[in-house]
């Protein structure tokens, strides 16, 4: 998802689907399949598996180490082939630090968006999306679309149009409001209005909580969150309001650095 002129459609070529074959990497494989055949796109299939530690056995047993390994990657690939059979694809069985080589992936294969799923929340209430797929949240130079775990929403057979609605109650001053209505207008491509209706809502309160109601309430199928650097690894978003959108929402959502 390279940038594009204002006035241009998205165009998305490669897909990167990372998945450990967990229920949770399961859920986002449709996404990463769907939005591969709506674009005309290839998929590219990763799963990392860690080093073997061959310093913990005796040497005699490295080869029976080897030969285990071996099968279980061929076992990987199929499993992989299997999942992805309906779009093309490619699938890429790595072994050692899953960022670096996930990173590594998207620069080599000019990946424009990278799918991953994510797992549930803490008994403590705090959203832990796995610490794979916050690192690719926070490092990939790409979008990221992640799939949490209450996504149960089907899958529309032809990308959707965004539905036009009216802005709920706001308790914002209305300069206020009317400033960053107009902020939000001008997002809005030249032209956009001939291939879909644009909406536009300002609300106050905690961020996680009121894009979770709006969406909520839209009945959305994508929500969009920009981020950016700022310091270290401080978001425009911050990393509490993405877990919590993520984890929360039941439809995928989609992270954008700027």
């Amino acid at each position: 998802m390279k940038a594009v002129p204002a006035k241009a459609r998205i165009a998305l070529k490669n897909i990167l689907f990372a998945t450990d074959f967990s229920p949770a990497a399961d859920a986002a494989a449709p996404f990463a399949i769907q939005i591969a055949r709506s674009y005309g796109a290839k998929v590219c299939g990763v799963h990392v598996n860690a080093l073997n530690d061959y310093a913990a056995v005796a040497p005699e047993a490295w080869t029976v180490m080897v030969e285990a390994s071996e099968k279980e990657a061929k076992e990987q690939i199929q499993r992989l082939n299997e999942q992805l059979n309906s779009v093309e694809h490619e699938v890429v069985i790595g072994q050692g630090n899953i960022t670096e080589t996930i990173t590594n992936l998207i620069k080599e294969r000019e990946i424009d968006l990278v799918v991953v799923g994510t797992r549930g929340r803490t008994k403590l209430g705090k959203a832990l999306l796995g610490s794979v797929a916050e690192q690719i949240l926070r490092q990939a130079p790409c979008p990221v679309l992640t799939v949490g775990p209450h996504v149960t929403m089907e899958l529309p057979r032809e990308p959707g149009s965004i539905e036009n609605w009216q802005t709920g109650e706001l308790v914002s001053p209305s300069e206020v409001v009317d400033s960053k209505m107009r902020k939000l207008r001008q997002l809005v491509p030249p032209g956009a209005e001939l291939w879909c209706q644009p909406g536009c809502c300002v609300e106050q309160g905690a961020p996680a909580e009121k894009i979770l109601t709006v969406a909520n309430r839209l009945q959305a199928d994508l929500i969009v969150l920009g981020a950016r650097p700022a310091k270290g690894l401080a978001m425009h978003l911050d990393m509490g309001t993405v877990h919590k959108v993520v984890s929360q929402a039941t439809c995928p959502v989609l992270t954008v650095r700027g």
